[in-house]
This record gives structure tokens, C-alpha cells and sequence, in this order.
């Protein structure tokens, strides 16, 4: 059986010398994935929350596309998109903060979710292999990032992985581009104005912290906002009167 190493970075390199061996960016943009009827694919991924980033098409072409809270990758699927067959994409991997809270929000959502498992032979900090004698049920036994899975699919049988991620190794996140952040800071500082003013005084960087995270988690502004404002409230003990 051919072994799909987890995204833990087992090479000869050096994890953390990556991002300045290569200067051309390459990021992974998209999923292409097939399905057997796309308005029953679109409700499933857009029910559990994925942003619909488009819909559209002419003339027998239809093309969907969606992503994940908090993604960098879209995934995408339709009529005429792909040769692929319904349900042959196996394995794609989501990245969570919260492995047992990820699996509680599937399953209220109606998804049928495993219990959590991992690599029964413990090796290669965490690896997950496809052969079935090396799942373990359980989180992984140490705790480890990258080591605790859970497993769902779609209702073609496409098949997804959470994987529980905590800390990241260095090298797998590159930092944002300076115009990137300027741009970020500038919205941030915008949408903390209104929130100075109705509040109580605070340091502006804890509230600047969480509307800035939630953004790269892939929020919307208005719900960063309220993400920001009920960081303070809770953890700061700031509260505002704008709401």
C-alpha cells in the first residue's frame, strides 16, 4: 500500500530554510473534485459553513466553488469541470485548532464523522499511513500537532481528513507580504475607530490582535468585528456600547 505521509515535513532539508530556497511563490489555490449532482454537493459544503465563492456557467457548464473558513484553498466542482469520477478524491486534508470541536460541529450539522485516530506505530512524529493496520483508534497518545485525525465525506463519497494541528514546524506558514499587512492594518485601524469611541479606554493592540486574527482565519469584517469586540469583553473585560 502506497503511504501518504501527514503535513509534517519529513525531508533531508532543512523545514525552516524552504520559503528562501525557492523565490517564486507557488501556492495551492484550488481542489478540483467530481460529484455526481452538484446542487446536492453545493448545499452540503455550503451547510457546513464554506463560503460560496461562485456559481456559474452557460450552455451545459457550471462551475462551483467554495472554501472552508479560514482556508487559503478553495475546493471546486460542477458540469464539464473535470473528468474525474464522483467520489475519487480521497484524503484531502483540513487542518484544525480543535480536532473533538470540529468533529461536534460536523455532526450537528448531520455529518457522519469518525472517531478521532492515529499512526499506530508512533513513528515519524505523528505520521498518518492509508494502509488500515496502522490507524490507532484515539488521539494521538503524546498529544502531538499533525498526529490526531478524524475522517468524513461528502455525499459522493469524496473523502476529507481533520487533521489537529496546534503548533505549527517551522517553515509551513510564510509571513504576509508587507503591502498585505499595510492593507490589513489599514482596514483594522478603520474598523476599530467606531469601537474607541464607544468604549471604555484599552489597549487598541488587543482588539487590533483580534479582528487581524479572525480576517486570516478568513472572517468577514463584520464578523471580526464581533469577534474583536467579544475578545475584549471576555478575555479584557472591555465591553462597548456601538452594539
Amino acid at each position: 500500500t502506497e503511504a501518504h505521509m501527514s503535513t509534517t515535513q519529513h525531508s533531508t532539508g532543512d523545514a525552516s530554510q524552504a520559503p528562501h530556497r525557492h523565490k517564486l511563490p507557488m501556492r495551492l489555490e484550488v481542489v478540483v473534485i467530481g460529484v455526481s449532482d452538484v446542487d446536492r454537493a453545493k448545499a452540503f459544503y455550503a451547510d457546513l459553513g464554506w463560503r460560496v465563492d461562485t456559481d456559474a456557467g452557460a450552455d451545459g457548464y457550471r462551475i462551483v466553488q467554495l472554501t472552508p473558513p479560514g482556508s487559503a484553498a478553495s475546493v471546486i466542482f460542477g458540469s464539464g469541470v473535470t473528468k474525474a469520477a464522483p467520489g475519487a478524491a480521497g484524503d484531502l486534508l483540513l487542518a484544525v485548532d480543535d480536532i473533538e470541536a470540529a468533529r461536534a460541529e460536523l455532526e450537528r450539522h448531520g455529518v457522519e464523522v469518525s472517531d478521532t485516530f492515529h499512526d499506530a506505530g508512533g513513528s515519524l512524529g505523528g505520521g498518518f499511513f492509508a494502509s488500515p493496520g496502522r490507524e490507532a483508534r484515539g488521539p494521538d497518545p503524546e498529544g502531538r500537532s499533525y498526529g490526531t485525525y478524524a475522517r468524513f465525506s461528502d455525499p459522493d463519497g469524496n473523502t476529507w481528513l481533520l487533521q489537529e494541528i496546534v503548533e505549527r514546524l517551522p517553515g509551513r506558514v510564510e509571513p504576509l507580504e508587507v503591502t498585505t499587512l499595510a492593507e490589513l492594518l489599514r482596514e483594522t485601524s478603520e474598523h476599530h475607530d467606531p469601537y474607541e469611541k464607544a468604549s471604555a479606554p484599552h489597549d487598541w493592540w488587543d482588539w487590533y490582535a483580534a479582528y487581524a486574527d479572525a480576517r486570516l482565519r478568513g472572517a468577514d469584517p463584520d464578523t471580526a468585528d464581533a469577534a474583536a469586540d467579544r475578545y475584549m469583553a471576555e478575555v479584557k473585560g472591555v465591553t462597548s456600547d456601538r452594539r
